[in-house]
């Protein structure tokens, strides 16, 4: 791996089936406000969005459980795309500390916000409980009583909303391109099936991933100019 020749750019829409949690700062919460916090933009009118972090986290954690990884960076296959952690690359292992090499990650996430409709609809929206998000309800069940307790509230982006998701992938000179891409995208078909963000199990999360056009090939001549793949 010595030379970059390209990266090519998948960019799909991300529509929320049910609403989604993925907890920002609840340090600042006011008495009678909410428990449990978005995340949401410092900027423009609070936004709520998904760190790209979020996305690239559940991908590589679905596509290690499908390839039998017990810890993270234990896939071969992964950490091509992924990048490794030092510690626990397994063609490393077996060398002393001092001879490792950390490879970097191969794929770019950006962060994910709302798409221009969706913007529009959440901010002027009747049905909600605050600009742009929803507050839900959970509590704990006491079953031997058959009693509530502990009542708090969950602020979700509801569903419906769409979010604009771009992926980058830098394709060195050994790399299989092909592969790559297959990769990324058996991890969104994963995720599809799975949830993103909290409370998965309890029917948060579920999303649907939407493409939008071919995947587009950056050339590093002319500045990285784009071409269709």
């Amino acid at each position: 791996m010595k030379q970059l020749v390209k990266k090519i750019k998948l960019q799909y829409t991300l529509e929320l089936l049910t609403g989604l949690h993925i907890g920002g700062n609840s340090e600042n919460v006011e008495i009678g406000g909410i428990d449990l916090p978005v995340i949401k933009l410092a900027i423009k009118n609070n936004e709520p969005y998904i760190p790209g972090s979020s996305l690239k986290g559940k991908l590589r954690c679905l596509l290690e459980q499908v390839k039998g990884a017990t810890e993270v960076g234990d896939c071969i296959e992964v950490n091509n795309l992924f990048g490794i952690i030092k510690d626990r690359d397994i063609e490393q292992k077996d060398l002393p500390t001092d001879k490792r090499k950390n490879k970097p990650s191969k794929l770019i996430v950006r962060d994910a916000m709302l798409d221009a409709e969706s913007e529009k609809l959440l901010f002027n929206s009747p049905n909600l409980d605050m600009p742009y998000t929803e507050a839900k309800w959970e509590n704990t069940i006491k079953r031997v009583e058959g009693t509530a307790e502990h009542p708090r509230q969950i602020e979700r982006v509801p569903a419906g909303a769409k979010f604009n998701v771009e992926f980058v992938i830098n394709v060195w000179d050994t790399d299989n391109e092909e592969e790559l891409i297959g990769l990324l995208k058996k991890g969104i078909r994963l995720l599809e099936n799975d949830y993103l963000g909290g409370s998965g199990s309890r029917g948060y999360g579920q999303v649907r991933f939407i493409k939008k056009g071919e995947p587009i090939e950056l050339s590093p001549a002319n500045d990285w100019k784009e071409k269709e793949a």
